[in-house]
């Protein structure tokens, strides 16, 4: 599977972005798509998930501000980022897991939360 991410860019506090993430297979054919986030010395991790059959995750830290959503026409799946905030600012990475448990990665994007 191969994914092409979109998105990101230098925004200031409370503002918001959105990132998408094109697939190149049916989507409905992945267990789940996501974005994960790694900043500057961190570790990788989830920021948002949905499954083939819509069910969502979020991490703590973006519950009630980034919203998760996709196009299946598109197989295409959006993050809305809303309220940023500096320790939003991370490389942002798109990611897709078969049933089969092949996990694939798109580019990074970044997104940096400045004032």
């Amino acid at each position: 599977v191969q994914l092409q991410a979109f998105g990101g860019g230098l925004m200031q506090p409370g503002g918001y972005l959105r990132l998408s993430c094109a697939a190149s297979v049916n989507i409905f054919s992945l267990q789940y798509m996501g974005w994960y986030r790694q900043a500057p010395g961190k570790a990788r991790e989830l920021v948002a998930n949905i499954s083939s059959g819509a069910s969502i995750n979020y991490a703590d830290s973006v519950l009630g501000r980034f919203t998760i959503f996709r196009d299946i026409a598109r197989n295409t799946v959006y993050l809305r980022l809303n309220n940023l905030k500096p320790e939003d600012t991370a490389v942002y990475y798109c990611n897709a897991k078969s049933f089969n448990g092949q996990e694939s990665w798109g580019q990074g994007t970044q997104v940096t939360v400045s004032s």
